[in-house]
C-alpha cells in the first residue's frame, strides 16, 4: 500500500499530466504522477500527432501554440527518448472563394502577429502536394508546424525522470482529496493507499471535473468526440499534415460558411497526417458526446466521403481501423492553466480540446514555473480559473 509524501501530486497520465509532471522534477520537486490506467491509455492515445500554429485564433491561442512548438524543438534535444518529432509543416485548403476569403484574412491577421504563414494559390498546392483534388481555390502554410508520435511523448517525459524525482502509480484510482480546516490541500486518496502532498495538478482531461468535485471545485469541461480512420500503406503520395479550412469553422464559432449537411451533422473536418510506415491518418469529426471510444459506422462514413473529395486517390485505398478520441472542451476554447484560489495547493491544467498534443510543453512549463513561484513564460490570466466566474 502506498504510504508516502510528495511536494507535488500530478493527476493523470496523459501528454499533459506527464509534460507537468516532467517539468516539476526539473525545478526539484518530488512528483507522484497517479494514472488510473496505464500512461497515454485516454484522449492521448486516441487522437492524431501534431504540434500546429495554423489552427490557432491570434492572440493568446496562438503565443501559447507557438511557444510550445519552439519548446517541442529543445524537447527533441532534451529527451533521451525519441519521440519522432518533425517540421515538415502543414496546409489549410478552402474548396470555395468564401473559404478563400476568410483564410486569407486570418493569414493576415497572423501575419500581423508576427507569424510565418504564406497564402496559397491553386497552383502552389498541386506543387506541395501533387494529388490533392485540383478544383480547390487556394489554401494556407506554415513550415514551422510539426509532427510527432504522442505514444512516445508521453513515455519520452517519464522516462526521462522515472526514480529521479518521479513515481509513476498507475492503475491506481484518485478515490478522494483530503483538505484541512481551512480548505487546504493535505493529501491524496486513492485505491492503494494514501499519498501526503500539499499540492495537487488536476491533469485529468474530460474526467477533471470528476476530480475537482473531491474537492468541491466544479471544472466546466465538456467531452467532444472525433473519429479518425487510419489507412493502409500505401506509397507516400501525402507530404505533410493537409486540412481543410472547414477544421477551422468546426473548431471556432467565429467562422461562418456554408457546409453539407452530412459534414454539419457530425462537423466533420477534412485532415490527414502521413505516418511512418506510409499509412496515412484520416480525419476527423468534432461532435458532443458522452465519453465514449466507439467508433460510429455513419461517422466513418461521412470522414471517408470528406477525404475522398480532397484526395481522390484515396478512393482506391483500404481503411484497415478507425478509432475515437474524448476531448475536454472549454466553451471559449481556452484551456485552464491555473491554481484554484479557495482551495489552496490545488491546481487545474486541462481544456485544451484537440490542442492537448500541441500545447503539452507550455503547459507543463507554465505548471512548474507557477507553482516554483517563478515569472510564467506566458501570461496566465486568460488561462485562469477565475475567469469561469
Amino acid at each position: 500500500m502506498i504510504n508516502k509524501t510528495y511536494d507535488v501530486t500530478v493527476i493523470g497520465g496523459g501528454v499533459i499530466g506527464t509534460s507537468v509532471a516532467y517539468h516539476l522534477v526539473k525545478k526539484g520537486f518530488s512528483v507522484a504522477l497517479i494514472e488510473k490506467k496505464d500512461l497515454a491509455r485516454g484522449t492521448s492515445s486516441h487522437c492524431d500527432a501534431a504540434a500546429l500554429i495554423v489552427d490557432k485564433m491570434p492572440g493568446v491561442d496562438a503565443a501559447l501554440g507557438y511557444a510550445s512548438i519552439k519548446r517541442f524543438l529543445e524537447l527533441k534535444n532534451e529527451l533521451s527518448y525519441d519521440f519522432e518529432l518533425t517540421q515538415n509543416g502543414s496546409m489549410y485548403v478552402c474548396e470555395s472563394d468564401q473559404e478563400m476569403e476568410i483564410a486569407s484574412k486570418y493569414a493576415k491577421d497572423m501575419q500581423a502577429d508576427g507569424y510565418k504563414i504564406d497564402i496559397l494559390e491553386p497552383k502552389e498546392l498541386q506543387e506541395y502536394e501533387p494529388f490533392i483534388a485540383k478544383d480547390l481555390k487556394g489554401g494556407i502554410f506554415s513550415k514551422e508546424c510539426c509532427g510527432l508520435n504522442p505514444f512516445k511523448l508521453c513515455f519520452a517525459f517519464v522516462d526521462q525522470v522515472n526514480g529521479k524525482g518521479l513515481d509513476l502509480y498507475s492503475y491506481t484510482n484518485v478515490t478522494g482529496i483530503k483538505l484541512n480546516a481551512k480548505h487546504e490541500v493535505e493529501g491524496v486518496e486513492t485505491d492503494k493507499g494514501f499519498i501526503s502532498t500539499k499540492r495537487i495538478v488536476n491533469c485529468a482531461g474530460v474526467w477533471a471535473n470528476e476530480v475537482g468535485r473531491m474537492a468541491g471545485i466544479e471544472i466546466p469541461v465538456k467531452p467532444r468526440k472525433g473519429v479518425i480512420l487510419i489507412s493502409a500503406a500505401s506509397f507516400p503520395f501525402c507530404n505533410q499534415k493537409v486540412q481543410e479550412f472547414g477544421y477551422m469553422i468546426s473548431k471556432f464559432s467565429e467562422f461562418e460558411c456554408k457546409r453539407d449537411p452530412d459534414v454539419e451533422k457530425y462537423n466533420v473536418a477534412f485532415t490527414i497526417e502521413p505516418e511512418a510506415g506510409n499509412n496515412v491518418l484520416i480525419g476527423s469529426s468534432r461532435n458532443f458526446s458522452d465519453i465514449s471510444f466507439n467508433t460510429e459506422i455513419e461517422i466513418i462514413h461521412a470522414i471517408a466521403k470528406r477525404a475522398i473529395r480532397f484526395y481522390p486517390i484515396l478512393k482506391e485505398m483500404n481503411c484497415i481501423r478507425s478509432y475515437a478520441g474524448v476531448r475536454p472542451f472549454m466553451d471559449d476554447h481556452l484551456p485552464l492553466i491555473t491554481e484554484v484560489e479557495k482551495v489552496p495547493g490545488y491546481y487545474i491544467a486541462t481544456g485544451h480540446e484537440g490542442d492537448g498534443i500541441s500545447m503539452a510543453p507550455m503547459t507543463g512549463r507554465l505548471i512548474a514555473e507557477l507553482l516554483a513561484g517563478e515569472k510564467p513564460y506566458l501570461d496566465l490570466t486568460p488561462f485562469n480559473y477565475k475567469r469561469l466566474s
